[in-house]
C-alpha cells in the first residue's frame, strides 16, 4: 500500500481517536479539530519523505500538539493572553503513555457530547459530529434541518461545554446510571431516526441506523455494561427486519406481515446472545426488556407463532420499571394480540382519555386498526382519518391513506 493510501485509511480508521485525545491534551474542541487537520497535513507532507513512523496514532497526536500550540503562538501576536495559554499547553501536555489513554479518550469524548446540560438535539448533533464524523451538511440532511441550524447548534454546544465547565471524563461510579441513560439516549434516537424517520418521505434512513449501531458497538467495547449490551441487542433485533419492513414499491409493511425468511438471522443471533447476557446480570434496565420483547417475535417462524402471553408478561415488568404512555400503548395492542380486539381497545381508549397520547399519530393509528379487526368500520376510519391529521411521515401518511381506502373495499363487497 502505498503511503497516501495508508494515511486515506488512517484517517478513516483512526481520525476519531486521535480527535478525542487531542480534545482531551488541548481541553478545546475547535482547536483539537484545527490540530487534527494539520497533523495528518503535516503527515502528507513528511512521510512520503521520512517513512511511515512505527506508532502512526502517536505521531499524529504529537504532531497535532505541536501544531496547535504553534497555532496560539501566531495568535498570541495579537493577543498577548494566548502566549500564557501556549506555554500551559505544552507544559501540561506532555504524553507519557499515549496508546493506553486512547481508548479512555474515546469513551470520555462520548459522555461529554451527551452531557445532560445540553440540549436534546445538540447531543444527537454533536456526538454524530465528533464521534461519528458526520459533516454538518449530512446530519441537516439526515434530520430534514436547515444546515444553518445544526451548525449553530453545535457551536452552541461546544460553547456550554467550555463555559460551563463540563468536565472532559467518564463520570464517576455514582452518577454513571444517570449520565449513562443520557449516552443511551442519544444512540436510541438517532437509531430510531433511521429506522422510522419522523419526517420526510423515505420509509427508512439505513445510514443514521448504521451510525448508531457503529456507536453502540463502539461504546459496549470501551464500557461492557448490561443496559449497553441491551440496547445494542435492542437495535441488532430490529435492525434485522429492514428487509421485510418495506415492499417493492417502498411501502411500510407491518410486522405480522413482513416475509421473516427476509429477516437477517446472523443479527438475530448477535442479538439474541446480547440481550441473554443482560437478563442474566441482572441489572438490566428499559432497553434490556425491550430488547428482550423484540427476541420473542424474532423467534417466531410465523406470526400465529408469537408468544404473546410472554410479550405481555415483558411489557408488565418494562411498565413497572420505566413507565410511559408509548410503552403502555405497546402493551395494549399485545393484550389485543392475546385477548382480542376489544380487550386491547378498552386499554387504548383509558390511554386515551389521560391525554398523555394526545399528538401521537401512532396510537390513533394502533386504534383504528383494532377497531377494523374487531368489525367497527365507522370508529376505524374516523381513527385513521385522525392519525393522518397528526402524521407528518410520507411514507407513513401513503400506509395510513392506504388504509383507508381498504376499509371502503370491504365495506363495499359486505
Amino acid at each position: 500500500m502505498s503511503i497516501s493510501r495508508h494515511i486515506e485509511a488512517l484517517y478513516r480508521e483512526e481520525s476519531r481517536r486521535v480527535l478525542a485525545t487531542l480534545i482531551r491534551l488541548l481541553g478545546d474542541f475547535d482547536l483539537a479539530e484545527e490540530a487534527l487537520q494539520d497533523a495528518f497535513a503535516a503527515a502528507v507532507t513528511q512521510w512520503p519523505v521520512d517513512g511511515l513512523p512505527d506508532n502512526p496514532r502517536a505521531w499524529l497526536i504529537s504532531a497535532g500538539r505541536f501544531k496547535a500550540i504553534d497555532r496560539l503562538r501566531r495568535r498570541a501576536r495579537f493577543d498577548a493572553s494566548l502566549e500564557e495559554l501556549a506555554l500551559r499547553f505544552e507544559q501540561a501536555t506532555e504524553m507519557p503513555d499515549l496508546d493506553l489513554s486512547v481508548e479512555d479518550d474515546r469513551l470520555r469524548l462520548i459522555f461529554t457530547c451527551c452531557h445532560p446540560a445540553l440540549s436534546e438535539q445538540a447531543r444527537v448533533a454533536l456526538t454524530l459530529r465528533e464521534v461519528c464524523d458526520l459533516t454538518t451538511e449530512e446530519i441537516a440532511s439526515a434530520f430534514l434541518t436547515p444546515t444553518p441550524t445544526v451548525a449553530q447548534r453545535i457551536v452552541r454546544a461546544k460553547a456550554k461545554i467550555r463555559d460551563a465547565g463540563i468536565p472532559y471524563r467518564v463520570p464517576e461510579k455514582s452518577e454513571l446510571a444517570e449520565r449513562l441513560d443520557s449516552v443511551l439516549q442519544v444512540i436510541y434516537l438517532v437509531f430510531n431516526e433511521g429506522y422510522f424517520p419522523s419526517s420526510g418521505d423515505a420509509p427508512t434512513r439505513a445510514d443514521l441506523s448504521s451510525e448508531a449501531l457503529r456507536l453502540g458497538r463502539l461504546l459496549l467495547s470501551l464500557l461492557p455494561e448490561p443496559e449497553v449490551a441491551g440496547l445494542l441487542a435492542l437495535m441488532l433485533l430490529t435492525e434485522a427486519r429492514r428487509a421485510a419492513r418495506t415492499d417493492a414499491a417502498g411501502d411500510p409493511v407491518l410486522l405480522d406481515d413482513q416475509d421473516r425468511t427476509l429477516w437477517d438471522r446472523v443479527l438475530i443471533a448477535e442479538g439474541e446472545k446480547l440481550v441473554e447476557q443482560a437478563l442474566r446480570s441482572r441489572r438490566f434496565g428499559p432497553y434490556s426488556l425491550q430488547a428482550a420483547i423484540a427476541a420473542v417475535h424474532a423467534e417466531a417462524a410465523r406470526p400465529e407463532d408469537t408468544d404473546w402471553e410472554q410479550i405481555v408478561g415483558l411489557y408488565d415488568v418494562l411498565l413497572r420499571a420505566a413507565p410511559s404512555p408509548v410503552v403502555a400503548l405497546n402493551r395494549a395492542v399485545a393484550v389485543a394480540m392475546r385477548d382480542g380486539p376489544e380487550a386491547g381497545l378498552a386499554l387504548i381508549d383509558g390511554l386515551l382519555a389521560d391525554g398523555g397520547l394526545d399528538g401521537y399519530y401512532l396510537a390513533r393509528a394502533a386504534r383504528a386498526d383494532l377497531c377494523r379487526r374487531a368489525g367497527h368500520i365507522e370508529e376505524a376510519r374516523a381513527g385513521y382519518r385522525e392519525a393522518l391529521a397528526l402524521c407528518q411521515q410520507g411514507a407513513q401518511r401513503a400506509f395510513l391513506e392506504k388504509r383507508l381506502a381498504a376499509l371502503d373495499v370491504e365495506s363495499a363487497a359486505r
